[in-house]
């Protein structure tokens, strides 16, 4: 091979390598810049953030008008709180939970899901405006028995996955959401009325027990057919096309959404998992950083 040739060849090769250099660190730079898309879809007080994890990188829109749980997510993410926890509960066809430290190198069979930081979250159930439709991203909690104000884990959140239902089956869902409402105000007055209740009971008053019982009910009814249960048109045409978690509506606090990576979801959504839905193989969170 002559001087000319070994020359223009060595030319090609810088060239090559400096597209290939420049085609690198602008797919790095898409990864960490907010899309126009992304950008246009953000309100005020929104924050974009990246949850790099083992399976991929799920970029979420946290809302601006749950600013106490969005402020929280930021601290954690900021202090590294989350780098290395576990999606230690995974359920096809529902949604995928993380963030319990006692997660991190967690042995196998080990039961997870009570971690957090010392406190709790306000709720702040911004709804109908904020529900269950596929990809949402919202605070775990404990159940209404031990929590009746819904208070919100101080790090346990979850991404919906779901699933698309049609119509008849939203209309069941609102008679049972009717219902679980009716039995969320009734198991309040019946707490506001505690004192009463143990008097006829110290008095074995089994007649007053009853009449108060059905006074309570009534209260109760009257106060939820006031404001009866119904999807918004945006519930239903999220239900019925791209899917989500109806039932939770209006229980949890959702306090933001996927806006890229939802393919990552669903590919930690489809992991095999044990009896107490973690996954066999490890799927970890590797870091949390907000979007600039």
């Amino acid at each position: 091979m002559n001087k000319k040739k070994k020359a223009l060849i060595a030319v090609c090769l810088l060239a090559i390598t400096a597209v290939v250099t420049a085609v690198a660190v602008n797919r790095r730079a898409s990864k960490s810049q907010p899309t126009p898309a992304q950008m246009a879809e953000l309100s005020q007080g929104d924050a974009l953030f990246d949850i790099k994890t083992s399976e991929g990188t799920i970029r979420v829109r946290l809302y601006g008008d749950t600013p106490a749980h969005r402020d929280n997510f930021a601290k954690l993410a900021r202090e590294g709180y989350y780098d290395g926890v576990l999606f230690h509960r995974v359920i096809s066809d529902f949604m995928i939970q993380t963030g319990d430290p006692d997660s991190k190198d967690a042995p196998k069979g080990k039961m997870l899901g009570s971690g957090g930081p010392d406190y709790q979250i306000d709720a702040e159930i911004v709804y109908p405006a904020h529900f269950h439709k596929r990809g949402a991203l919202a605070a775990a909690r404990q159940a209404d028995q031990v929590n009746p104000e819904r208070r919100s884990s101080g790090s346990q959140f979850y991404i919906v996955t779901g699933k698309v239902y049609n119509d008849s089956t939203l209309a069941q869902f609102e008679h049972q959401m009717q219902m679980a409402a009716t039995k969320t105000i009734f198991d309040k007055l019946a707490r506001d009325n505690r004192d009463k209740i143990m008097e006829l009971r110290r008095n074995r008053d089994q007649a007053g027990l009853q009449a108060l019982q059905n006074q309570l009910v009534e209260e109760a009814t009257a106060q939820t057919a006031a404001n009866p249960v119904k999807f918004t048109d945006a519930q239903k045409a999220a239900y019925t096309t791209v899917g989500g978690t109806p039932h939770l509506d209006g229980q949890y606090t959702v306090f933001g959404e996927v806006v890229d990576g939802m393919d990552v979801v669903d590919k930690i959504e489809k992991v095999e998992t044990d009896r107490a839905d973690r996954p066999l193989e490890d799927v970890k969170v590797i870091s949390v950083t907000e979007v600039k």
